[in-house]
């Protein structure tokens, strides 16, 4: 393939040692004992052409799951030997298990996926043909989203549009986590330090030459969803206000525009009154305004309030995830700190 990259690299740890490339699946799991081999027996088959010239590490990260995820997993290394595990202290949400799983990655690139294989592996031979021909990011666009539900699709598309109307890097539409990471680019995002993350734009705003690949999104394989609508409603207003002070800027139009529009209608009345005299009081009229400013107020105080909680969680400097432990093959640590 002309343009593709060598499939080895120098081993630094050894000097002039060479070693097969390596790709890391990072699978963020929160009480998903029903999926775990599935996953494993269809990845791993969907994968075969790349076991000739590439090496595979799946790197489970356990986000503090409470029913038998992680011995599910454990037992799966007579199988799959190349099977890492990160366990973290407790459930800290996938965003955090993501950055978990990419501070532990081990591959030449990184490759976060689903469990419920609703992110179909055999995307990965193509994402992977695509690296190797130079890209630095390789997204996986959802062509069809036709497994979900109508208001799931609805609201997707709508907080994509909003978020990329606000936001300073706008992310690519029908593009979740899954998506290939050149090792380059998972060292920038390991970098960043903020904790309130938002991964699809820290994707987004690192940069890096980025090319796509589209695939239809089937429906779960096994088990069920653990994203409540409360939960995807909170991850949006993380990302939107993690990612853009543009909610702020608008306030501040809009107080221009109402300090404007007041000052005019003040102006109004005063030459009104001396002209024509003093009207009978509004009580209607007064209420109306009274309520209407109130609560643009409280609405301008609560955005406000997002982001004054989040510089709250930025000053405690709390570390975004704790890990209780750490299996790989010939390693097992009682705990690897936080991050």
């Amino acid at each position: 393939m002309a343009g593709a990259k060598d499939t080895t690299v120098l081993d630094h740890s050894e000097p002039g040692v060479q070693r097969r490339q390596m790709i890391s699946l990072i699978i963020p799991v929160f009480n998903e004992e029903d999926s775990i081999r599935l996953f494993l027996e269809q990845t791993s088959k969907a994968l075969d052409p790349l076991g000739d010239d590439l090496d595979v590490e799946y790197l489970f990260v356990n986000d503090g799951s409470r029913d038998a995820t992680e011995r599910v997993i454990l037992a799966c290394r007579d199988d799959w030997p190349q099977i890492a595990l990160v366990n973290l202290s407790r459930n800290f949400g996938k965003e955090a298990a993501l950055s978990a799983g990419l501070n532990h990655a081990r591959g030449d690139a990184a490759i976060p996926i689903d469990v419920d294989l609703q992110d179909p592996p055999e995307v990965i031979v193509d994402m992977v043909a695509r690296w190797r021909d130079g890209a630095k990011v390789v997204n996986a666009r959802r062509a069809r989203r036709d497994a979900d539900t109508w208001a799931k699709r609805i609201s997707a598309g709508l907080f994509y549009r909003l978020f990329n109307a606000l936001a300073d890097y706008p992310i690519p539409t029908g593009v979740g986590d899954f998506r290939l990471l050149d090792r380059e680019v998972v060292d920038a995002i390991c970098a960043l330090g903020e904790r309130s993350r938002f991964n699809k734009a820290l994707f987004s705003w690192v940069g890096f030459e980025t090319i796509e690949v589209e695939y239809d999104r089937p429906a779960r394989a096994a088990g069920e969803t653990q994203w409540s609508y409360w939960k995807l409603w909170k991850l949006a207003l993380d990302g939107i206000f993690a990612a853009s002070t543009t909610p702020l800027r608008i306030w501040t139009y809009i107080g221009l525009t109402m300090a404007v529009g007041s000052l005019l209608y003040s102006a109004f009345l005063f030459f009104r009154t001396l002209l024509f005299g003093v009207d009978t009081p509004g009580y209607a009229s007064t209420v109306i305004l009274i309520l209407i400013f109130g609560g643009m107020n409280m609405f301008a105080l609560g955005i406000i309030g997002e982001y004054v909680g989040r510089i709250y969680t930025e000053v405690r400097q709390r570390p975004l995830y704790i890990v209780r432990s750490y299996h790989q093959q010939g390693v097992d640590d009682a705990g690897r700190g936080g991050g």
